[in-house]
């Protein structure tokens, strides 16, 4: 059932909650938590499709706040959706027009539901502090997107600053797979780690994600390769009994090889939104391990990032703002480590980095 309500108030669209759960015989919501979702018109259709999809596994009410401030008349418009195709919770779908988009937490606060958490999501850019947005400021888990943003990395180095615990971002949440295996084949094959190698698409926030992760966990030296993707392509994991590969180029099916084993295929597709949001809404407290990798996001490889084909440019200026030493194309690199320069599986001592604990 949908209900349009225009030029409304959140008083109307609450009472109209409550008359539509007593129409349809179910006088209580079973919600769990609040999920608000601050978007663009554009993404919305979307983003109301993810968020319902999650909400099958987490019951929520989901507020979805459309800010339209390019109006001169201040006004509310109010879609209630219940139990039509977006399953059996609850959708408000709102439309801030004017002056009232800047002011979206006064209308969303009285529709929170009592006594429960609440979670907002950025499908879009979203804020370099999500904690001081106005509808992150109530919310206990706060989920952004920098792979939405044409500057990932500049968007995650500013959320690094902005941080507080319950931010988290899906550039993280898309590595939980990897994580795992990798973790899982170190404990398969118990050696010391003296080198990571990590290729992906370039642009990609995951996989620099990915690299500062590794580096933190094992303390040792991390190279990177930007290539076509999709996301990340392989992670290498140098041994003295050999490389430790975990290979995924496209996308669908992943391939393990650990030395003296054969080879063996993994199912690691690349994930839609709505698994990643019900992921994120299975643990509602402070992720200590991402907070940590968001620490030391911007902090400079010493080994240039190694670039295929065209986006060398692209890499170069990322390089350059961060600070790090300009990147090389696949083939210089390959030189260099014939004369050994940069090469990809220099041991830590070699480095001058101290072996750490395995990931």
């Amino acid at each position: 059932m949908i209900i349009d309500l225009t030029d409304t108030t959140s008083g109307k669209i609450a009472s109209t909650l409550v008359a539509a759960r007593h129409k349809s015989g179910t006088p209580t919501t079973g919600a769990v938590l609040t999920l608000v979702v601050s978007t663009e018109e554009r993404h919305h259709y979307d983003a109301m499709k993810a968020a319902s999809r999650a909400a099958r596994e987490h019951p929520a009410r989901i507020i979805i706040a459309i800010g339209r401030p390019d109006t001169t008349r201040t006004r509310l418009d109010a879609e209630v959706r219940t139990g039509d195709e977006n399953g059996p919770g609850e959708v408000v779908v709102l439309r801030l027009y004017g002056e009232l988009a800047t002011h979206a937490d006064s209308v969303v606060l009285p529709l929170l539901l009592p006594d429960v958490p609440v979670v907002t999501w950025w499908p879009d850019e979203g804020p370099d502090a999500p904690s001081k947005d106005p509808l992150g400021a109530f919310a206990q888990r706060r989920i952004t997107d920098a792979a939405e943003y044409y500057k990932p990395m500049t968007k995650l180095v500013a959320r690094a600053a902005g941080y507080q615990p319950g931010d988290t971002d899906l550039a993280w949440t898309r590595l939980t797979p990897w994580r795992s295996m990798l973790a899982a084949a170190l404990d398969q094959f118990p050696r010391a780690v003296s080198s990571v190698a990590v290729s992906g698409e370039e642009g990609n926030p995951s996989v620099r994600v990915l690299a500062v992760w590794l580096r933190q966990r094992l303390g040792v030296p991390v190279t990177r390769t930007a290539d076509e993707g999709p996301g990340i392509t392989s992670v290498e994991l140098m041994t003295a009994d050999g490389p430790i590969r975990l290979s995924r180029p496209d996308g669908e099916l992943a391939t393990l090889s650990i030395p003296g084993q054969p080879d063996r295929p993994v199912a690691l597709k690349r994930r839609e939104t709505a698994e990643l949001i019900a992921e994120e809404l299975r643990r509602l407290d402070q992720d200590d391990v991402y907070a940590r990798m968001l620490a030391e996001v911007d902090v400079p490889f010493t080994e240039p990032l190694k670039v295929a084909g065209p986006t060398v440019e692209k890499a170069a200026k990322e390089a350059a703002r961060l600070g790090e030493p300009a990147p090389v194309a696949v083939d210089e690199a390959e030189d260099a480590d014939e004369a050994g320069d940069g090469s990809a599986d220099g041991s830590a001592a070699d480095a001058g980095a101290p072996t750490g604990e395995s990931a």
